[in-house]
């Protein structure tokens, strides 16, 4: 179905597609997904929309929590983006987790979906401490292609563009989006539709900031970002504990668009 023709839009995966980084829990999030849901609703004012996502899922969490709910609400479009945190894990393995992903694509397209995803940006260029990382990203990236070729999902594809990697994009803790960034997913991800309205203007650069991270400056965010988000988010993994516990989708139904586009902002 193409263009403003969706009527039943279902979004599954991790922090990013619940909308962490816009909005808070108390005002009520709302991310890449949400901004989507109201684009597509401009043209498609009956449109009805579920976000089942839940922070810290890694890839076959997903697939085992969201996958059976989403097909059951008979979706004509839907979002599968997961794996990052996947990448964040000692015991990765790309193949794995591609296959969970590709699994989602299959079985939703199956029921007569059309799939977006999207690839991962340069961790490297978040963050200088997570330039170890970008071998991992690299090769699920690669697998997340492949599948997206295989069955038709429209792909987002990130990593090439520098705008994506702009501090302005990220929220404090490099590991999701800034409002900025989630408007950003969104039209990239509307621009893979080829919703109305969109184009490729998200893969350029923003101007330049008024003042350039350099020397001392860039060394000290990068010491404060480790003692505020690093070492927490380390002592949260080694306690075997996640982000996500006791958490529940926060838009587990189809309903309609207006219920929540004039909420978080």
């Amino acid at each position: 179905m193409a263009g403003s023709g969706y009527l039943r839009y279902v979004a599954v995966g991790d922090s990013q597609t619940e909308g962490v980084g816009d909005g808070d829990d108390v005002r009520g999030l709302r991310g890449w997904a949400d901004r989507l849901a109201e684009q597509i609703a401009r043209e498609s004012p009956g449109l009805l929309y579920a976000n089942l996502a839940v922070r810290g899922r890694l890839a076959g969490q997903v697939r085992a929590e969201q996958l059976a709910p989403a097909l059951e609400l008979r979706p004509d479009l839907a979002t599968v983006v997961a794996g990052l945190n996947d990448v964040l894990r000692p015991r990765f393995d790309a193949d794995e987790v591609a296959g969970h992903l590709e699994a989602m694509f299959a079985a939703l397209i199956g029921q007569g979906a059309r799939v977006a995803t999207v690839t991962f940006p340069d961790p490297g260029r978040l963050a200088p401490s997570a330039r170890p990382l970008a071998p991992r990203v690299l090769a699920l990236n690669a697998r997340i292609r492949e599948a997206a070729r295989r069955h038709g999902v429209a792909l987002a594809d990130s990593w090439p563009h520098p705008a994506v990697t702009d501090p302005r994009m990220w929220s404090p803790d490099r590991l999701h989006a800034s409002p900025l960034g989630h408007a950003l997913i969104a039209a990239a991800v509307a621009h893979a539709l080829d919703l109305p309205g969109s184009d490729d203007s998200w893969t350029r650069p923003l101007p330049p900031e008024a003042v350039a991270r350099t020397g001392l400056r860039a060394v000290g965010a990068e010491l404060r970002w480790a003692g505020a988000f690093l070492g927490p988010w380390i002592i949260r993994r080694v306690r075997g504990r996640s982000s996500g516990d006791g958490r529940r989708p926060k838009r587990p139904a189809l309903l309609p668009v207006t219920a929540f586009a004039d909420g978080a902002s």
